[in-house]
This record gives C-alpha cells, sequence and structure tokens, in this order.
C-alpha cells in the first residue's frame, strides 16, 4: 500500500522545497545539517512523511524563514479542518516544479526591467499561440 500525502504535510513539504531551492541548498546538505538522508528530506518534501513542530522550527531556521512560512496559501475551516486557498495551488504547484523553479530563479536574476518585459511578452505570446493550436 502507498502511503498518501495528508494536504497539510503535502503543502508544508512543498515550501520547505521552494525555500531549499531558492537558497541554492541541496536536500544532501539540509539532511547533514538536520542528521538525516538526503531521502528523508525528500520523503518530508514530498508530505509522506510529517515533519514535527521541533525538526520544522529547526527547519525553519536553516532555511532562514518564520514557521508561517510553511503555511502560506493555507486556510482554517471551521472544525478544525484545512482547505488550501483557491488560488494557491496552480501557482504552488508551478513555482514547486523543477522547471518552475529554474523558470523564477533565471527571471529573477534578469535585473533590467526592459529585458524582463521583453521575456514575458514571448512566454505570453508562445502561450496564445499553443492555447490557439
Amino acid at each position: 500500500m502507498t502511503k498518501k500525502a495528508n494536504p497539510i504535510d503535502a503543502q508544508v513539504g512543498s515550501r520547505v522545497r521552494i525555500r531549499r531551492m531558492l537558497i541554492g541548498m541541496s536536500q544532501e546538505r539540509l539532511g547533514e545539517l538536520l542528521g538525516l538522508t538526503f531521502q528523508q528530506v525528500q520523503k518530508y518534501e514530498k508530505g509522506v512523511n510529517r515533519i514535527g513542530a521541533g525538526r520544522l522550527f529547526e527547519v525553519s531556521r536553516i532555511l532562514g524563514v518564520p514557521i508561517d512560512f510553511f503555511y502560506e496559501g493555507v486556510s482554517t475551516q471551521g472544525e478544525g479542518g484545512f482547505s488550501e486557498s483557491e488560488a494557491a495551488p496552480p501557482v504552488m504547484e508551478f513555482v514547486s516544479s523543477g522547471e518552475g523553479l529554474q523558470l523564477s530563479l533565471a527571471f529573477m536574476k534578469i535585473k533590467d526591467p526592459k529585458v524582463r518585459k521583453r521575456v514575458l511578452d514571448l512566454v505570453k505570446s508562445l502561450a496564445d499561440e499553443n492555447a490557439s493550436e
């Protein structure tokens, strides 16, 4: 039987992955700093293994973000349940994908606003062209 990630654990893991990659840290390095293997870090990032409170505190310190960073995009519902906000999932899914993260990091390195605008226009035109086919 395959373990299915709890939505909140998957959200927290996804945010760990995004932040780790944004600061250029490998899974191996995060694992070393936490006293874990990179496979354990992988399971955390996929939400298969739940990150305990103490460990999440360590992760937030290592990655230099407040604890609530990991819960951005999650809103509470009555009865103690959780639901992801409507706008967050597709964007979070894209940004946490390998291509989305690489594209975001490369785009952020472009300092000239005119060049950034031209890249954005190019991507939009390619998307429009693809949609009309």
